[in-house]
């Protein structure tokens, strides 16, 4: 890789940070660099120490920190080049789906090298199995991981610039400043960083050292800035996965089963569909009958032309009354039996969600005898590298995947299926494809997040909370995108004791209660039905803090307290009241309000961030109720992009409206129901509030988490705001769910 250089990060008042780096030169003709977190700390296979860098906050380990401790031994291959036309060129080993890390990730690497933000290039990284467990987004863990590492590595590509210029003027590199991306000297001459390059990669500079600077002089990061990729967003020039021109690829679309996970037993017009216009193969797969044509048309026309005979299905008896009959007889007994105490009880269920992204399900596959070439949308393109090459028989150094940009994930590109589908229809075919997923594969055949059941029981006495047990009984999650190898190969260091499950794993390192509830007990148990699964937006809390902040208000009531008054006296720190305070106040709470009209409010933390939001809903219609208002409070240690920021909260907040009041998966028979957004009822623009306000609070400390964060709070507040606008408590989610629509057939 080329020749170490020792560098070490420092607090502002100048003492050694607890973060070690150490910077490589990478052999390029420019100058390249790679920065390894803790490399001179950490020896391979030695948890321990990877354990003694990582932040030890006063509450437990959560599971953005089990991801950077799995990934640190690798954070030293983040790679920075800086070109000649005096560009930095960044290559990101995450996905970008549309949650602006890649300009956030800019943001750091413009700030440290004080170059203009235009200059900087951010791409995402192939499947790079030397990362190991470094290359998967999700847990709101982006930022939270590169903060240190890209800071570092742009901060040591300065110092070697301001090197070079000391160099080639004979100067000292204390005299030297950089500025828009060139190298001042006292006497007012300046060289460019693209002339720089070359002699900077080129000089043998054992004892450099480089420091990132000091937070307090940022004057990029912490600044609300657009995104790098706007523009090309909306005037159509982004390049999605299908708007690659592969040589070869041709539009394919497959035929899927009548319910999920039934398999083909015959094509019964094989020849028929063959003949149809465009047509040039067909192929049976695992998913079903792939078909390719000239486009997309021609294929989708002779798929729903097909005639095949059917296997069933893994769950073909199951409709939703029998998954929720499951759900309930699993949820866990409660310890405190109800006659000890006063009590509240509530059971809660919350339906299957789409994760319905824009974009379907899409890939591009090159599948050769000797090798092997994918691109596509992934969050988890290491583990999907690894399974593709096994599927198709090829050694892993055989098969190269691209990452894509996509548009929209939620979770759902962490698998890795159309890929995987992909490499099997052109391993087939014997040629390149270009799959696409239809809208209704993407609804039925897709992932989802699980329908869940819960059951909570609150104990009080003289003004007290006693305890608080929370039973939460749910579809099981498929979590074979990596995480599963992430949680085992960090067991030791994880803080829950016992043989649990990765779902019981994933569970505690995320669901917490915020407030001081006495003895708190939560539990989670899975029902192991083969149904499509995955990870949507923020998990388990959505449901569950969801939950928990429908019965803090009914609580409140109980106690005959105001439900801002109550969560504040409850909440642990100075920290989370005040993102309560900021929305009760900015949001008026409390004001008089017309019948049918009400506010709600709620609370959440995860991830070392915490929000609070406030909603005012017009329920005059309990069948059509509108978020109308909307305040969001948030804290996120320190944030980069605050205009990313807000982005996440208001994107948190549709979810919100959305999965309370109407959109869900009704399961019929082993199939959803819903095959398009006209069926699926996500958040429309005419259910969007039209007055949103969202308030960032000052920055402190390091990053927190941010993608996730929205979602649980707002759950609650509209489910609040809900029960108090129609004087009926909400129990079941989506509150709006009838079938008003014709399904599509099987």
């Amino acid at each position: 890789m080329g020749s170490p250089t020792d560098s070490t990060a420092e607090h502002e008042d100048g003492a050694v940070n607890r973060r070690r780096f150490l910077t490589f030169l990478v052999a390029a003709p420019t100058l390249t660099l790679a920065t390894n977190l803790a490399a001179d700390a950490i020896a391979p296979g030695t948890a321990e120490a990877v354990v003694s860098i990582l932040p030890q906050p006063a509450e437990i380990m959560d599971l953005g920190d089990v991801l950077i401790l799995a990934g640190t031994p690798t954070a030293h291959l983040l790679v920075l080049e800086l070109t000649e036309d005096g560009e930095a060129h960044f290559e990101l080993p995450r996905a970008e789906v549309g949650q602006g890390i890649t300009t956030a990730v800019a943001m750091l690497v413009a700030e440290e090298l004080d170059l203009p933000l235009s200059k900087v290039r951010v791409r995402l990284a192939d499947a790079r199995s030397e990362l190991l467990m470094n290359q998967l987004t999700g847990s709101s863990n982006t930022i939270r991981s590169v903060y240190g590492p890209v800071r570092q590595t742009a901060a040591a590509a300065r110092a070697r610039l301001i090197a070079a210029a000391g160099k080639q003027w004979g100067l000292s590199t204390d005299r030297l400043v950089t500025r828009d991306g060139v190298v001042v000297a006292p006497d007012g001459r300046t060289a460019t960083y693209g002339s720089l390059t070359s002699l900077a990669a080129k000089l043998t500079l054992p004892g450099l050292t480089a420091t990132p600077k000091p937070e307090s002089e940022h004057t990029l990061v912490g600044t609300p800035t657009s995104r790098i990729d706007a523009r090309a967003m909306v005037t159509g020039t982004m390049r999605y996965t299908l708007d690659l021109d592969v040589a070869g690829a041709k539009p394919t679309m497959v035929r899927r089963p009548p319910t999920i996970n039934g398999t083909v037993r015959s094509v019964n017009n094989e020849a028929a569909v063959r003949a149809m216009p465009g047509v040039i193969d067909l192929a049976v797969v695992p998913a079903g009958v792939a078909v390719m044509a000239a486009t997309f048309g021609q294929a989708l026309d002779a798929k729903n032309a097909l005639d095949v005979t059917w296997n069933g299905g893994t769950v073909d008896a199951l409709s939703d009354a029998d998954i929720r009959l499951r759900l309930r007889a699993a949820a866990p007994p409660f310890i405190v039996p109800p006659l000890l105490t006063q009590h509240v009880d509530a059971e809660f269920d919350f339906a299957f969600v789409s994760h319905a992204p824009l974009e379907t399900n899409s890939a591009i596959a090159d599948v050769r005898d000797d090798r092997a070439e994918i691109w596509a949308g992934l969050k988890s393109p290491i583990v999907a590298k690894q399974t593709i090459a096994a599927a198709i028989g090829l050694p892993e150094d055989r098969v190269t995947v691209h990452v894509t940009q996509s548009g929209g994930s939620f979770g759902r590109r962490l698998f890795f299926d159309g890929a995987l589908e992909a490499a099997q229809i052109s391993k087939a075919m014997a040629r390149p494809v270009k799959l696409m997923w239809s809208r209704i594969d993407d609804m039925r055949h897709g992932r989802a997040r699980p329908a869940t059941h819960h059951k909570v029981r609150a104990t009080y006495a003289l003004g007290r909370v006693l305890t608080y047990e929370h039973r939460v009984a749910a579809v099981e999650t498929d979590f074979r995108h990596g995480l599963g190898e992430i949680l085992t190969a960090t067991a030791a260091h994880l803080p829950v004791a016992g043989n649990l499950s990765f779902a019981q794993t994933v569970f505690l390192t995320t669901v917490k209660v915020p407030y001081d509830f006495g003895v708190v007990t939560e539990l989670l148990n899975e029902v192991p039905l083969k149904m499509h699964t995955a990870s949507w937006r923020s998990v388990y809390s959505a449901n569950t803090r969801g939950a928990e902040e429908i019965l803090v208000d009914e609580l409140a009531k109980r106690l005959g307290k105001d439900p801002v008054a109550f969560r504040r006296e409850f909440l642990k720190t100075g920290r989370q009241r005040a993102v309560l305070d900021k929305v009760a106040t900015a949001g008026n709470w409390g004001r008089a309000m017309p019948a049918g009209f009400a506010q709600g409010v709620g609370f959440h933390d995860e991830y070392k961030s915490c929000t609070a939001c406030l909603v005012e809903i017009d329920a005059r219609d309990p069948k059509k109720p509108r978020v109308v208002k909307a305040v969001i409070a948030a804290d996120v240690g320190r944030p980069i992009n605050p205009r990313g920021l807000e982005a996440q909260l208001l994107g948190g907040l549709t979810d919100a409206i959305a999965t309370t009041l109407r959109a869900g998966l009704h399961i019929d028979r082993g199939l959803p129901l819903e095959g398009s957004y006209s069926q699926f009822h996500y958040a429309r623009q005419k259910d969007s509030p039209p007055d949103v306000r969202i308030f960032i609070l000052p920055a402190n400390g390091e990053p927190g988490g941010a993608g996730e964060l929205g979602v649980p709070a707002a759950v609650g507040a509209i489910a609040n705001a809900y029960a108090r606008a129609t004087g009926t408590r909400p129990r079941s989610f989506p509150i709006n769910f009838d079938v008003d629509f014709t399904p599509f057939s099987r």
